[in-house]
Formats: structure tokens, C-alpha cells, sequence
């Protein structure tokens, strides 16, 4: 029998490994549960969608919340991943000292072109059990969006897919209607 027992990183050895050169500053990865993944490259159709997707947030929302771009957030000692797209609240110094945590995320999106089977699974597992409430994944591929709601620590207890038609309003912004057709 073949031991998968496996070293699960922390925040910290993750950060460290930069320190010490393991990494690079530059380099391509996250760490999600304790171990480090490559993110994928960016297509014309991810980068196209994340140029939508910011300009459509930033008019619904205005000033009520802080839009980041993969960029780290921080949920967990094991889990440090770089979402597309983080809405979080609005911090005086602009996380300059700490990355957002749960406490301080409105809604993770994930644009989805080349990486959907793990933003839908593994990524979805971590967000539930972070108690992330609104996490969005744009498969761009299907032009379909997937909102999934009501986490617990078995994952998402409501799973939606939105089409071209629907409208659909981050929860922590009721009054924010967003129009799919406008994402695409």
C-alpha cells in the first residue's frame, strides 16, 4: 500500500518559502488546503471577462465595497488563494497590513476558462468551509454563471446556474442588481 499521507503547508511556511527563495514573488501559485497549486495562465477570454466583470461591479457597487483582483485573501492557516475577483469591505489602509480574511469578504468570483473543476470543486469545498456565503464561478466556456450560497462544512448547500437572461444580486448587496448579460 502506497502512504498518501501528505505535509500540509501552513500560511505561514507558504510565505516563508518566498523569504527564503524557494519561490519567487512572481511565481504563479496558491495555497489552497495546505498545498501549493499553479494557477493557470491567462487567455484573451479570461482577461476579456475580468475587464467586464470589474467594470460592471464597480458601477453597481460604487463606494460600498472594495474590489481586488487576484489578489490573496486569507481564510484559514492552510489556505491563502488568489481569487479572480474579491469583494471585500471596505479597509482604511487597504489591506496594507493583512489580507481579507472570511470576516471581511462580501463575494469570491472565479472566471472560469480553463480551470472550472477546481474552482467548482476544490475551490468551492474551501470557500464553504471558510464560511464564504456568495461564491460566483463564470464559466466562460458555457457562458454560464454559478452561484453557490449557504455554505457548511460539507460545501454549498444551494448551487444556481444563471444563463444570459437572468438577473442575479450579491448577497451582502441585495439592492445591486446584476444583469448576467452584462458579464458577457
Amino acid at each position: 500500500m502506497i502512504s498518501t499521507d501528505l505535509r500540509r503547508l501552513s500560511v505561514q511556511d507558504y510565505h516563508r518559502m518566498v523569504e527564503v527563495g524557494i519561490l519567487t514573488p512572481d511565481e504563479r501559485v496558491e495555497l489552497i488546503a495546505g498545498q501549493l497549486y499553479h494557477m493557470a495562465a491567462k487567455g484573451t477570454a479570461h482577461s476579456a471577462a475580468m475587464t467586464r466583470i470589474a467594470r460592471v461591479l464597480s458601477q453597481v457597487l460604487g463606494e460600498q465595497a472594495l474590489l481586488r483582483f487576484q489578489d490573496p485573501v486569507q481564510l484559514n492557516n492552510n489556505s491563502e488563494p488568489e481569487p479572480d475577483i474579491a469583494v471585500v469591505a471596505l479597509n482604511p489602509r487597504d489591506y496594507e497590513d493583512h489580507h481579507p480574511n472570511p470576516d471581511e469578504i462580501h463575494l469570491l468570483i472565479e472566471v472560469s476558462d480553463r480551470t472550472f473543476k477546481r474552482d467548482q470543486t476544490l475551490k468551492a469545498r474551501v470557500y464553504a468551509q471558510s464560511n464564504i456565503t456568495d461564491y460566483w464561478i463564470w464559466d466562460v466556456s458555457d457562458q454560464q454563471l454559478w452561484v453557490l450560497r449557504h455554505p457548511s462544512p460539507t460545501g454549498y448547500q444551494q448551487e444556481i446556474t444563471l444563463s444570459a437572461e437572468d438577473t442575479i444580486s450579491p448577497i451582502a448587496f441585495p439592492k445591486c442588481i446584476i444583469s448576467f448579460a452584462s458579464f458577457l
